[in-house]
């Protein structure tokens, strides 16, 4: 059907006709604590409402053996019985249009001590003005709700997508990347996708591969009296981490060999998340464990930068009176994903502008993110245009963590432009309207 001026302004007009009941959604999705492995009822929750709206529903787990081969797997080191990806698909009568993959990913990460949330607990949803808080609101269970609630909308004008459409809610892409990597492999694939991850109403034109690991130092242990004659391993780690700083410095000069990332202050960074170590506060400490993370350019093997960082170690810290006999052990695990770089101007991206543009009277804008997406997935693996855009928030993996509300709708409303004109539209029945 021809998707005209007057009808994109009814799509609209359903999008927010149905905005309430969206964020009750939303908000229903926040209350799930669905941090890495505690996922399982938010994506139950999800399967429910899916099949309730009709769509055939698959719920299954990350099945490790099928995806440890894939050049796009990284290392886990927990149990995956309760990983489970959500994966519901329309079929239309008749495919006359192009088909689509709308993804979004239920984990959330740590939410911190509760104490320092202002504005409401992490876990209890609360509208203030035009935001929305808790943990998981922006990244991105208003992601998710958004996709649904765009096909919701034109299904309360009479109308679906003309095309096939899988509707994918996924777990680890806080941590690996390997929940969008097993819905791949198990055959889910399209002539797009898109992925409503907050990024400010703009599209990402490129992005970051991401590489964890852990570091384990080891110390020598004495009694606190005679620390002198001990070696702290915790106190050893400040060095490590130092020398890891001097590296990422390093990375970052290399930024003018990168398309897209030379004008970047700084696209690759490194963190230390987690330390922990030592056994006792009079016992100079045996061993100290860090938690890294850092990034690499897109076309870098992550294998090779793994390598660099294991290397550099042992040639920065050869000279240091203790971790030069006793070197720190490099762990990888999680993150060992390569960045990706989005196609530019793809009928799938001309489209989302087109929608954009109706949506919120903008013209669309990309930029480069320095984090990771699970759109290298579909971009690197299935070689289709991913769409990473999604609505305005602030404070994602910190405190009070929030997504506006106007952003929600205005992204919602732009997605079901895009799927009206991208899959095209058909009637459901034979009702006449």
């Amino acid at each position: 059907m021809n998707v005209d001026d007057t009808f994109r302004k009814a799509i609209l007009e359903s999008v927010d006709a149905g905005f309430e009941e969206q964020i009750a959604f939303t908000s229903d999705l926040i209350r799930f604590p669905s941090l890495r492995g505690q996922e399982k009822p938010a994506q139950e929750f999800i399967h429910k409402e899916l099949a309730e709206r009709g769509y055939e529903v698959e719920t299954f787990a990350i099945d490790i053996g099928k995806i440890h081969d894939h050049p796009g797997f990284s290392p886990v080191t927990v149990d995956y019985t309760d990983a489970l990806n959500v994966v519901a698909t329309h079929m239309p009568k008749e495919i006359r249009g192009k088909s689509l993959i709308l993804n979004g990913h239920m984990d959330v990460v740590p939410e911190g001590p509760h104490d320092m949330w202002e504005v409401s607990p992490p876990f209890e949803p609360k509208c203030v003005g035009d935001w929305l808080y808790g943990r998981g609101g922006g990244d991105m269970k208003a992601g998710i709700a958004a996709n649904i609630s765009a096909l919701d909308a034109l299904k309360r004008l009479g109308f679906q997508p003309a095309a096939k459409v899988h509707i994918q809610s996924v777990v680890e892409e806080e941590c690996t990347g390997n929940g969008a990597l097993a819905c791949l492999v198990e055959g889910y694939t399209a002539d797009a996708a898109i992925i409503p991850e907050p990024e400010d109403e703009m599209l990402v034109r490129a992005n970051c591969g991401v590489l964890w690991f852990e570091i384990l130092v080891a110390g020598h242990p004495v009694h606190v009296r005679e620390a002198g004659t001990g070696a702290n391993a915790i106190e050893a780690s400040y060095r490590v981490i130092e020398s890891l700083k001097r590296m990422t410095e390093e990375w970052n000069a290399e930024k003018i060999n990168y398309p897209y990332f030379e004008d970047l202050d700084h696209p690759i960074n490194f963190n230390v998340g987690k330390i922990e170590g030592g056994d006792w506060a009079s016992t100079v400490a045996a061993w100290c464990k860090l938690h890294c993370r850092i990034a690499i350019y897109p076309g870098d093997d992550p294998a090779d930068r793994a390598k660099q960082i294991e290397d550099y170690l042992a040639a920065d810290l050869g000279n240091d009176s203790f971790l030069g006999n006793r070197p720190p052990q490099v762990t990888w695990n999680g993150f060992f994903a390569r960045g990706y770089v989005l196609e530019e101007n793809t009928d799938a991206e001309k489209a989302l502008a087109e929608a954009h543009r109706h949506a919120t009277g903008n013209t669309l804008e990309s930029f480069v993110t320095p984090g990771y997406l699970d759109a290298r997935v579909f971009v690197i693996y299935a070689g289709m245009p991913c769409l990473v855009y999604g609505p305005i928030t602030e404070n994602i993996h910190g405190f009070d963590e929030r997504v506006s509300l106007s952003s929600i709708k205005c992204v919602t409303g732009a997605i079901a432009l895009f799927i009206a004109d991208w899959c095209g539209l058909e009637r459901i029945g034979n009702e006449p309207r």
